[in-house]
């Protein structure tokens, strides 16, 4: 057996298909195919619960791209660490940077092996570029420094992408202290894109598909409140429009028409 054949094995063997979870629930909300029927089926009772959670993914996929647009071609980042990948889908980071800037170098972090595994096989690199692919968990901070550090530069400015996965941190791990010794590191120029899912009064049915999707799914997630969400930006500059929904962040909008609001909160700030 070869050593690809051997940890295609080892991953295979690490995927749960007997519990739903949330990188191939949100695939299947993005009209992926990468699930399994537990996760359908997970997906379906949440969008039931929550007829608009569809949105959220694809409110953050195009979040990610307007992001990284913007920090390639008006901020000059050539550089990508992005913790919490998911599975790969069209637009991923290194594809939106690479398509303005070939020479932009991209390190992908997750520590779900279907994710990993799919990963290895789709996330290549232009030439010019370079991307790489670490099994990590956010939570293990130095470890991804210290691996991430073979492809990317830590002396010159790093975007630091968090889309999605700082609800998986409870808060009795220090989630606003892991985000910052990960900005703590990156050096002056850097940025962050973050998205959260928020809790909002006006919204009650997204916090039933929380509460379902914490006693069914895994991992399990923390809803924080848009304040509590732009806390992780404390210390750094943030962007105008600030933290808002996801569809609100710099959107191309359609006849002038702002679009709908939705529980995924994002924003994006520029460490001094």
């Amino acid at each position: 057996m070869t050593d690809a054949e051997d940890l295609a094995a080892t991953l295979r063997r690490r995927i749960n298909t007997l519990q739903p979870h949330t990188a191939r629930i949100w695939n299947y909300w993005l009209g992926g195919g990468d699930y399994y029927e537990v996760d359908r089926v997970a997906g379906d009772r949440i969008r039931e619960l929550h007829p608009d959670i569809g949105e959220y993914a694809r409110a953050d996929r195009l979040f990610l791209g307007r992001a990284v647009r913007h920090l390639v071609t008006d901020a000059g980042i050539r550089q990508f660490l992005d913790i919490g990948t998911g599975l790969p889908t069209a637009e991923n980071t290194h594809e939106v940077a690479q398509r303005v800037a070939p020479e932009s170098r991209i390190v992908y972090v997750d520590n779900d092996p279907l994710v990993l595994a799919h990963a290895r096989a789709l996330l290549t690199s232009t030439p010019e570029g370079a991307t790489d692919h670490l099994d990590e968990d956010l939570r293990n901070v130095e470890a991804i420094l210290r691996r991430a550090a073979a492809t990317l530069d830590f002396t010159r400015p790093v975007a630091l992408m968090l889309l999605g996965v700082v609800i998986f941190i409870g808060e009795d791990e220090d989630p606003y202290g892991i985000v910052r010794r990960l900005m703590d590191a990156l050096p002056s120029g850097s940025h962050l894109v973050l998205s959260h899912t928020v809790v909002r009064p006006e919204m009650p049915d997204v916090d039933e598909a929380v509460r379902f999707w914490n006693a069914h799914g895994t991992p399990r997630l923390t809803q924080r409140t848009p304040e509590a969400v732009t806390r992780f930006f404390d210390g750094l500059d943030l962007l105008e429009p600030g933290v808002v929904s996801c569809s609100r962040w710099r959107p191309e909008r359609v006849n002038g028409v702002e679009p709908v609001e939705v529980a995924m909160y994002g924003g994006v700030g520029r460490k001094r």
